[in-house]
């Protein structure tokens, strides 16, 4: 199998990518860790037979901006890791798998859950790499200090993780957050905190000539969109019908349904975060949890339409205060959106928002909120 660091050495030799010593550093630090855990493993069948639980490779945690290549180094870090017992899961998904273990845990069993859980992820697993670590609830932040402890400690699971956060900025000013700083702790104790936070963002260079906001809706707009997906997330095109969803937690035991999710890049239509009964809550997980938000179907509203225009300009407050990028398919531009109606005038800051949202200046801005 090729190695991490000659496959990225050919993709800057290609000119696929730039020259990056922050790349070359995380990328140098993901190697050693694939020659530890490749020396780790037990060989052959006796090997297997005789081996102890070992205490696991130290992990790392790869945080940086948006478009940094933290997904593309932990492709390259998966795909070349001659390791069986790895896996890769993007990181919502795993808590909705925690979840359902623990729930079906419960039915059958009495006692913490937690261990049990832990054993059966644990499962033949000595690498778990996740994309996007982020946490957005109370219940998910009560849980992880606990687990990870387990899977690394006790289950000699290595994790290796992104995140466009620092640790400690991990669930920042979220609900009962003092039950979470163990988990932070533990992270700094146990995994290597390797930034990739420079001031290139590749991403933008995917999606460079490509306008934000499209009119009128229809087909040519539409595609215009998708493209913009595409480019972003690295997924194939000709298998748009496999883009994965999601459950947003939202707080209050409540979830949203994300149609598409995928390396931060959320899916959605107007109708269903503005013709819905939502609110300041629904919008902050999303602006919390995705960098990149795809908006699709905006209609012209008036007079009958003052709940949707309200809830529309909630959602783009809180977008535009976590810095998050907006592609959109409208019926027309911002300043005609909402023309008459209760709350028009006030209609007019989103508007400014709105075109402030398509700048050059904007979109290089790093996710999260502002100060």
């Amino acid at each position: 199998m090729v190695g991490l660091l000659t496959r990225y050495d050919a993709l800057v030799a290609s000119g696929e990518l730039r020259a990056d010593p922050d790349q070359r550093a995380a990328a140098e630090r993901l190697a050693a860790l694939q020659a530890a855990l490749e020396a780790d493993a037990p060989a052959g069948f006796l090997g297997k037979f005789f081996a102890k639980t070992p205490s696991a490779p130290r992990g790392i945690y790869m945080w940086g901006g948006v478009g940094r290549g933290k997904s593309m180094l932990m492709d390259l870090f998966h795909d070349t890791l001659a390791l069986p017992a790895k896996r890769r899961v993007h990181f919502h998904a795993f808590m909705q798998e925690v979840h359902t273990a623990m729930r079906e845990v419960r039915k059958g069993e009495t006692g913490d859950p937690i261990p049990q859980v832990a054993a059966l992820l644990a499962a033949d697993l000595k690498c778990l790499a996740f994309d996007e670590m982020v946490v957005g609830n109370s219940a998910d932040a009560m849980i992880m200090s606990r687990l990870f402890t387990q899977l690394i400690r006790d289950r000699g699971v290595t994790i290796v993780t992104t995140s466009n956060r620092p640790p400690r900025d991990l669930y920042k000013d979220g609900l009962n957050r003092e039950h979470f700083l163990p988990f932070i702790a533990l992270i700094e104790r146990e995994l290597d905190v390797v930034p990739l936070n420079g001031l290139t963002d590749y991403r933008l260079d995917r999606i460079g000539g490509l306008a934000t906001w499209h009119t009128p809706l229809g087909d040519a707009a539409t595609a215009k969109v998708r493209e913009a997906f595409f480019r972003l997330t690295d997924f194939a095109p000709e298998d748009a019908a496999h883009v994965p969803s999601a459950e947003l937690s939202v707080g209050g035991n409540r979830t949203l349904h994300v149609p598409k999710s995928l390396k931060g890049v959320a899916v959605f239509s107007f109708k269903k975060l503005c013709a819905e009964a939502r609110g300041a809550p629904d919008y902050l997980a999303i602006a919390r949890a995705y960098h990149t938000v795809f908006l699709v179907g905006i209609p012209k509203m008036g007079p009958d339409n003052r709940n949707e225009a309200a809830r529309f300009v909630t959602l783009i407050d809180a977008l535009y205060e976590h810095r998050v990028k907006l592609f959109a398919t409208a019926a027309a531009v911002p300043e005609e959106l909402y023309q008459a109606g209760d709350g028009a005038f006030e209609f007019e800051r989103t508007v400014s928002r709105l075109n402030e949202m398509q700048s050059d200046e904007y979109m290089a801005l790093g996710h999260g909120a502002e100060g």
